[in-house]
């Protein structure tokens, strides 16, 4: 037996959530159902569990279009975010079509049908189900929540200490007057480090090289000042407007005008840390603002911790760990009792499970992203990509919005069947521009962009928000209403 649906979301963290809410709201008369692999909601937000976990991007875009952020803060530590998240989906009712341990393994297309059929191991005995429906929606991240990238170390076994993965953060760690560190340099290592170094001997952060780090205040003076005088909507509203407007102001000129914005950027960090700190060693990086992403230090807190000595920073490479440290190829020990292995994410697209399309198996790897969120030559099928330069849920909410309006669409023209299809000259470009080690490392597991619309992935808010909310739904977008399987026999 199988229980069918309008819509299978799979996934319940903040794109799910998104995904819940643009679909009640703009197609009350379809249903849906939220497939959970975990016991509870959150994604990203429940998983990570590290000290000090963290936005790091403002949480009046990473925040929803639809429910204003209200909080001090404007970056946010990680429970509250949770909490942001619960009450959205209880306030929305979202949470009573959320069904928890449901682990989607697989999905296959009928043509014939019109439909998928997506197979599900349900609760802790991971019991075979069967979903169906005529459109899947896959809001499951990035990255694989079983696994996080983890090089090989020489001499790892010899270590005497405890090594700790922050995507597997032990509840019970203790490290307070240890010596600590962490092998890496983005925004989990920025963010680690200063709040270990509260109750740690000391904390190291190792990193094979620098990282641009900007620090910003945690609190909004603007938002919260207009949330005083004005009402609490409009108030959101326009401090949205406002962050994501800076935001890319910032990024279109660090990209027009790289060397004066890298040569700002570590000034403001010489102004942190004093003229005596190394910062020409340690925090001017070799590429240019942005081919990474960013990193977000609220109230300067990694600098301060620095300053007072409680943590600091070695660049270099490892040679191999022994029983009390990392030795590096320079031949400096860096002495440890916990290393914290902040070394990035796998990433891995829909969850990495596989599609069948009619019988033959399909790889969405192997096909052109269309709109950055559906994929050539497979019907009825979207995923949910946040941007890599501006908060994840700005594309996320256009993305699900956009999907109600094609599921209205496919609707109003009495058609079952919407599939992407490639016309003309358009020639494939790697999916993401950036050069950090983990989009490197995963870039093969994701499609190709092509050259011109509908298939670029514009990293732009303003571009998209012109494209999916007020653009047509056509252009490389094939509309068809297969014969039902008993008239086609």
């Amino acid at each position: 037996m199988s229980e069918h649906f309008d819509v299978v979301v799979v996934g319940a963290g903040i794109s799910g959530i998104g995904a819940g809410y643009f679909l009640g709201r703009d197609c009350p008369d379809r249903s849906y159902v939220i497939l959970e692999g975990r016991e509870r909601i959150g994604g990203t937000w429940d998983l990570f569990r590290y000290p000090g976990i963290r936005s790091d991007s403002d949480m009046y875009t990473l925040g929803y279009s639809f429910r204003p952020w209200t909080q001090a803060k404007a970056i946010a530590d990680g429970p509250s975010i949770l909490r942001y998240l619960d009450e959205t989906a209880r306030d929305h009712g979202i949470d009573r079509h959320i069904r928890h341990q449901h682990r989607v393994t697989a999905a296959s297309w009928s043509t014939a049908e019109a439909r998928w059929t997506v197979s599900v191991e349900r609760g802790p005995d991971r019991e075979r189900v069967e979903f169906t429906c005529n459109f899947l929606f896959m809001c499951s991240g990035y990255y694989n929540y079983a696994a996080g990238y983890l090089p090989d170390f020489a001499g790892r076994e010899s270590f005497k200490g405890q090594i700790v993965h922050p995507q597997f953060w032990p509840e019970a760690l203790d490290y307070a007057g240890k010596r600590v560190v962490v092998i890496g340099s983005g925004a989990t290592a920025v963010t680690l480090v200063p709040e270990m170094a509260r109750t740690a001997a000391q904390v190291t952060m190792l990193q094979r090289s620098p990282t641009y780090i900007v620090a910003r205040p945690s609190e909004d003076g603007i938002a919260n000042w207009l949330r005083a005088e004005l009402p609490g909507g409009l108030a959101y509203r326009l401090t949205r407007i406002k962050n994501v407007a800076l935001g890319q102001f910032f990024y279109r000129l660090a990209r027009k005008k790289p060397e004066q914005t890298k040569k700002r950027l570590v000034e403001m960090v010489r102004g942190e840390l004093g003229p005596d700190y190394d910062v020409a060693t340690h925090f001017t990086p070799s590429y240019n603002p942005w081919d990474q992403r960013i990193c977000l230090v609220p109230d300067a807190d990694l600098f301060a911790s620095i300053r007072d000595g409680s943590a600091a920073v070695a660049t270099g490479h490892i040679e191999r760990f022994e029983e009390d440290g990392i030795r590096l190829k320079s031949g400096e020990l860096l002495p440890a009792d916990i290393i914290v292995t902040a070394t990035g994410l796998d990433m891995q697209l829909m969850s990495g499970i596989p599609f069948t399309v009619d019988g033959e198996s399909v790889d969405p790897a192997k096909s052109l992203g269309y709109k950055a969120m559906m994929y050539s030559d497979i019907p009825n099928l979207a995923s949910s990509f946040g941007y890599t330069n501006a908060s994840w849920t700005l594309k996320s909410d256009l993305t699900a919005a956009y999907v109600a309006r094609l599921l209205n669409t496919m609707k109003k023209r009495g058609m079952r069947q919407a599939t992407p299809r490639i016309g003309g000259d358009v020639q494939p470009e790697p999916f993401l521009s950036f050069t950090s080690g983990y989009v490197q490392r995963g870039l093969d597991k994701f499609p190709k962009q092509g050259n011109r619309k509908p298939w670029r992935v514009h990293q732009n808010y303003a571009l998209d928000l012109l494209a999916l909310k007020f653009g047509g739904v056509d252009e490389g977008m094939e509309f068809s209403n297969p014969a039902p399987r008993k008239a086609a026999a």
